[in-house]
């Protein structure tokens, strides 16, 4: 599946509720706490398999961990974070020249090993 088909909204609020094994209502919910905005066709909500898979992550930090709502605002907001500055890192790395590629690579390396 390309990043654009996880994209395309086809599935209706009653599906992804059967799906992921909750209420449409806590799928409302996550709506308005601003977890997830699927897109809308006059009174009817379109999720797509990125908005589903999103979901699911957000029940796993809710059921399974426990986290409250304001722990997973802040979880989703790092997450989006991290996933910008990977695509940025990757686009840093296909610019760079191999010896600084490799540079690079290394300092990052070192880096990480520090934090352990």
């Amino acid at each position: 599946m390309t990043e654009r088909d996880k994209k395309q909204p086809v599935y209706v609020i009653s599906v992804v509720a059967e799906m992921l094994g909750v209420h449409p209502q806590t799928l409302r919910m996550y709506e308005r706490e601003g977890f997830v905005i699927p897109r809308r066709t006059k009174r009817l909500r379109l999720y797509s398999e990125e908005d589903v898979e999103r979901l699911n992550f957000v029940l796993s930090l809710t059921k399974e961990l426990g986290v409250n709502k304001a722990g997973v605002d802040i979880i989703l907001r790092m997450r989006h974070r991290g996933e910008a500055l990977q695509h940025e890192m990757e686009e840093m790395m296909r610019l760079l020249d191999e010896d600084m590629k490799h540079d690079f690579e290394e300092r990052i390396r070192r880096i990480f090993q520090e934090e352990e």
